[in-house]
């Protein structure tokens, strides 16, 4: 059923125009700890495998991520099944030079492509916001099933919020 609605969502935000980026935006797995670079705990692993059958279908041509490691075990399966490498975008210069930088990649790559981008829960919405995403809501430290999902016309962005994987709850 999910995957039927995150079907729905991209077919809808694809209709609009036959030229347009699609930007999937996700944050990473649950951790194994609250260490400085943590692993994936399980949960964050079944997460990241739940994400690579979400996007079965989406075919994402480009996968950015943060240096470290939790969002590029999150990507890793995605981008194993669509035979992509994905790329760390640096944290050098706070999350705000992070976040500029994954627009302007987003930004310079064709018109048509499909990009996955997995970051942090300080990150995720302030990506979708540089990408002109205005509505993108704030994500709490416990939310880890979000899935933005933008549909790029030039400046436009119109983009739809679903849900994968293990539903997360916060108190």
């Amino acid at each position: 059923m999910k995957r039927l609605l995150f079907a729905a969502a991209v077919s809808l935000l694809t209709a609009t125009s036959a030229m347009a980026q699609t930007v999937i935006i996700v944050r990473h797995g649950e951790k194994v700890d609250a260490s400085a670079d943590p692993a994936l705990s399980e949960a964050g692993q079944a997460r990241a495998r739940a994400l690579a059958a979400e996007l079965t279908e989406a075919h994402p041509s480009v996968i950015l991520t943060s240096p470290l490691q939790r969002t590029r075990l999150t990507a890793a399966p995605t981008a194993d099944y669509h035979s992509v490498t994905s790329e760390a975008v640096p944290l050098d210069g706070g999350a705000g030079a992070h976040v500029a930088a994954i627009a302007a990649r987003v930004r310079a790559l064709p018109e048509d492509a499909t990009v996955l981008i997995v970051g942090h829960s300080n990150t995720v919405p302030l990506i979708a916001r540089a990408l002109g995403y205005a509505e993108a809501a704030d994500m709490p430290e416990c939310e880890y099933d979000r899935m933005t999902v933008l549909h790029l016309n030039g400046d436009a962005a119109h983009g739809v919020v679903t849900r994968y994987g293990e539903p997360t709850t916060c108190p």
